[in-house]
């Protein structure tokens, strides 16, 4: 089954997926620790890919506007909330993520 619809990244969400990288690194303190901060960018964005290029309507709506939603990723033992728009149709803009434990996106 091929995708309905594009996935394009905001420059903002770009920035939000470097942010959590940078983020794990920090806190990493063995090898193991940095292979799974790439794990976890390489989870977000294969979930993001191969979820919302099927299936964006399926996710909670946020505020008034049915366009604008969230995604929760899960990995390990926390994970992370995807916020998107659907454009037209035919096109998902990824706009923020954050980790769930965040208040709220930068």
């Amino acid at each position: 089954m091929s995708a309905a619809f594009a996935m394009r990244y905001t420059g903002a969400a770009r920035d939000d997926l470097l942010h959590l990288f940078d983020f794990l690194l920090d806190r990493a303190r063995t090898a193991e620790d940095f292979d799974e901060a790439q794990r976890a960018i390489d989870t977000i964005t294969a979930e993001v890919e191969s979820r919302l290029t099927r299936t964006p309507f399926i996710y909670r709506k946020v505020g008034d506007n049915p366009f604008v939603r969230e995604m929760i990723v899960p990995h390990r033992a926390s994970g992370y909330v995807v916020l998107y728009e659907i454009e037209d149709g035919s096109l998902v803009n990824i706009v923020a993520v954050r980790h769930q434990l965040e208040d709220d996106y930068y």
